[in-house]
């Protein structure tokens, strides 16, 4: 009896993995093996094999962008739950790296069954999708081209994805999930938090560095009186931001501008801010230049201003074998993104004169937050391919089962960093109590609004 081709793949497969397979294996001809499933397992994921191609992409790209390529194409396609495939394959793979190298027996093999299976051929055209970036490593131009690959690819798509107030961060989560607290509340209550920890009242100037779709800059303006600066390297967040100003009624105290973090306070008239905010922008400045990120929001910040950082991290468990995110990231949804252990980012800060106040750890919210993004793309797929293209809907599906699977098993972190600029004397000029710096927990009515500053009551 001959070997079918779905035979043949998952024994090449279970041969590299040193273990069985941890799902089904369907080919371009309709066979399977693998993982037929059991009482305590009845129903994994089918990855399904729909041409040859497949083969070819990962013989030429070995690994995760073998992989990426081919499920971005449509070559490779997953019937099932894929955050569940994929915690499936990194069980099984080497400690800390999340990646398998076959060693040159293992790659012989692979060959020849490609070449069985009529699948040894030229390498096959990258996806379209792939980002392709020139220039000087972190120059202005090039970040704008790496910002623009992301973030441009259509306000229409990030409000069907995102909350209404467009926060594309991770949420604080202050209840449980249900029906009176979900996305849009955990939203609500991150703003919320950042303003309370930057001590925001009526009349102090905010700088948000990375402002997005304006969501924190609304806020601020809205519910704490204050007058505030935006900046963004995305042309398509900067105009949504302008109009959303526009509408609210705020464009007398809030300005966007589409400005480099290194241009702000360089030459344009700035004075030092009362306080600045950059939430998941960091991650985006690179390991070069951060000591000139750290300096530059250190010089825009006024003697006892505050700065909050929300950044992600890794490595903190173990080498960083993957600062960029892995090369799935790196080549499709946040080109030259640079990740690095929390400590490591506390180091620039303090080097660059910030004190540092409070670290707060926001991993697990990140995963409650990413599943409802997650459960949107999936939920509402056709919607979605309309707006962006089936092959950004594939990215995007791998791209937020990768996340929401990261932060869970602890490869990946998200902090919120309070720091302070001393004054001349070395005075911080924060309150004595921890609560009085931190403010305090949302009250128990999940759907009122943010209280107003001026209708605080101070913290004990």
């Amino acid at each position: 009896m001959s070997t079918t081709p779905a035979r043949r793949l998952a024994d090449l497969l279970e041969n590299v993995l040193g273990a069985p397979l941890p799902v089904r294996l369907r080919a371009w001809d309709g066979s399977e093996a693998g993982h037929a499933g059991t009482p305590d397992d009845p129903n994994p994921p089918t990855v399904i094999v729909k041409r040859r191609r497949a083969l070819r992409r990962l013989l030429w790209s070995p690994g995760e962008l073998g992989l990426a390529r081919a499920f971005v194409s449509g070559d490779l396609d997953v019937d099932g739950d894929v955050a569940d495939g994929l915690s499936r394959f990194w069980a099984l793979s080497r400690p800390g790296s999340g990646t398998v190298r076959p060693d040159l027996r293992q790659k012989l093999g692979a060959l020849r069954t490609a070449a069985r299976l009529g699948a040894v051929g030229p390498p096959p055209k990258a996806p379209a999708s792939e980002a392709r970036l020139g220039g000087r490593l972190h120059s202005r131009r090039r970040d704008r081209s790496a910002i623009s690959h992301h973030y441009d690819l259509s306000n229409e798509f990030y409000a069907f994805l995102l909350d209404p107030q467009m926060a594309y961060s991770c949420g604080y989560w202050t209840h449980d999930e249900g029906p009176g607290y979900g996305l849009v509340d955990a939203q609500r209550d991150k703003l919320d938090l950042i303003c309370r920890k930057l001590g925001l009242g009526p009349g102090m100037r905010l700088l948000d560095v990375g402002c997005g779709w304006a969501s924190l800059l609304v806020h601020a303006a809205e519910h704490y009186g204050v007058h505030a600066t935006g900046v963004t390297l995305s042309a398509q967040q900067r105009d949504y931001g302008v109009e959303r100003v526009r509408r609210a009624g705020l464009s007398e105290r809030v300005e966007i501008r589409l400005q480099d973090y290194r241009e702000v306070g360089a030459g344009s008239g700035d004075r030092p801010f009362d306080a600045v905010a950059s939430i998941e922008m960091g991650e985006h400045v690179g390991q070069d230049n951060y000591p000139v990120y750290a300096e530059r929001l250190h010089r825009l910040l006024r003697p006892h201003g505050r700065l909050l950082l929300q950044q992600m991290s890794r490595g903190a468990a173990g080498a960083n074998t993957a600062p960029g995110g892995g090369a799935f990231m790196e080549a499709y949804v946040a080109p030259d993104m640079y990740m690095r252990p929390l400590g490591d980012t506390l180091g620039f800060l303090e080097r660059a004169g910030h004190e540092i106040v409070d670290v707060h750890s926001l991993r697990e919210h990140y995963v409650w937050t990413v599943r409802p993004w997650l459960a949107t793309l999936q939920t509402h797929r056709d919607t979605a391919v309309r707006m962006i293209g089936e092959e950004q809907w594939r990215i995007w599906l791998l791209y937020l089962a990768g996340a929401a699977l990261a932060f869970e098993e602890n490869r990946m972190g998200v902090h919120q960093i309070l720091t302070v600029r001393p004054g001349a004397d070395g005075t911080s000029g924060l309150p004595r109590s921890r609560t009085g710096i931190l403010g305090v927990d949302p009250a128990p009515d999940r759907h009122a609004a943010p209280a107003r500053a001026h209708e605080r009551v101070a913290a004990p």
